[in-house]
């Protein structure tokens, strides 16, 4: 199977992709883990370019294409062939990311970002998208601001929430939000739950 995990900044996404492998780690199911953008060497390089705050002229179409790029070479190179292999997969942001983020936080539209990615996904989506549903001003935790996108505005990052939403209501039940708790093992037990739910793990 194939599960994504999505929120905005500073929910603890990152946090709780990294305790569910600790849980599968020590009940001996194992996975492949990776992350948007990244997780292969060309795609490593797209991040870089992409987070470096210094590009700051760079234009939102060259933005989506890059992330595009990079989920491409991800999906050729290591998600498609973990699937084949009858693995699951778990990755940190997928195509979800870029509707929220391009698609409504920049104003492109979401059709618009669905044909960027097309190409790249190549029909590949996920069974299962965990959303950590805590819009980022309500959020308890801070995030670094040292990367281009975590130095938007509380607006934009506000809209990439309201993007989220909207998404979940028309995925036909994949994209499941989970409340996050102050006490991150609880929010781990919730999206335990949800995976086991839905045959991913045991």
């Amino acid at each position: 199977m194939f599960v994504t995990f999505e929120g905005c900044e500073g929910v603890g996404k990152s946090t709780q992709v990294k305790m569910l492998r600790d849980y599968l780690d020590r009940t001996g199911q194992p996975a492949v883990y990776v992350r948007e953008p990244g997780s292969t060497h060309i795609s490593e390089q797209i991040r870089n370019i992409i987070a470096n705050p210094e590009n700051t002229e760079m234009t939102d179409i060259t933005e989506a294409m890059l992330f595009a790029a990079s989920r491409a070479q991800l999906v050729r190179e290591v998600i498609r062939p973990a699937l084949e292999r009858g693995e699951l997969v778990i990755c940190d942001r997928y195509v979800d990311s870029s509707v929220a983020y391009q698609g409504y936080a920049r104003g492109m539209g979401v059709e618009r970002i669905k044909q960027i990615n097309a190409p790249a996904i190549d029909g590949l989506l996920p069974d299962v998208t965990i959303f950590l549903d805590l819009r980022p001003s309500e959020s308890w935790r801070t995030f670094k601001n040292t990367d281009r996108l975590e130095q938007e505005s509380a607006d934009f990052h506000d809209k990439v929430y309201d993007g989220y939403i909207a998404e979940i209501k028309g995925s036909n039940g994949r994209i499941i939000p989970v409340k996050p708790d102050f006490d991150k093992k609880v929010t781990a037990e919730r999206i335990l739950e949800v995976l086991r739910e839905k045959g991913a793990i045991k």
